[in-house]
């Protein structure tokens, strides 16, 4: 009875964030990654504690069609924000985004430079996320985008 009480736990709140990360070399391993295949870097900041920040991630990743063009543009990141570790060092090389609340999200070009910071809320649609916002602001902000040859 324990094995599944505890099995129920981790379904009801899933342990996405590793606190004990070094994000600032996980960020760093991410936009080396993001240059070598000409995609950016979608950081989620935010932590196990954070319900929205749960729902977010879960959103993205089990919609095949969000999944897809955050794969096809993107090398995705989470970044703990915790009592037990806030990041302070890296949240303020990245402009301070937890003033936005949580999940904050983060789009960095390939060299690690910060491009934009979202505030969730404006994605939300009633107790989930609305999939059309969702999909224009990953599309908006992908590399053809933004490539000023595509503006000539």
């Amino acid at each position: 009875m324990i094995f599944f009480t505890s099995l129920k736990a981790q379904e009801d709140n899933p342990q996405i964030y590793n606190p004990n990360a070094d994000a600032g070399a996980e960020i760093k391993a991410a936009a080396a990654k993001a240059k070598a295949e000409g995609k950016h870097v979608l950081l989620q900041i935010g932590g196990n504690w954070c319900s929205w920040c749960i729902r977010f991630h879960k959103f993205i990743h089990e919609d095949i069609q969000i999944d897809s063009l955050l794969k096809a543009d993107y090398i995705f990141q989470l970044v703990n924000y915790s009592k037990e570790n806030k990041n302070p060092d890296v949240l303020a090389q990245l402009g301070y985004p937890q003033r936005f609340g949580f999940p904050v999200l983060i789009v960095l070009d390939g060299n690690g430079n910060r491009l934009h910071t979202q505030n969730s809320a404006y994605l939300e649609k009633e107790k989930s996320y609305d999939k059309e916002k969702v999909m224009e602001f990953l599309t908006h902000w992908a590399p053809a985008a933004i490539e000023p040859g595509n503006y000539k």
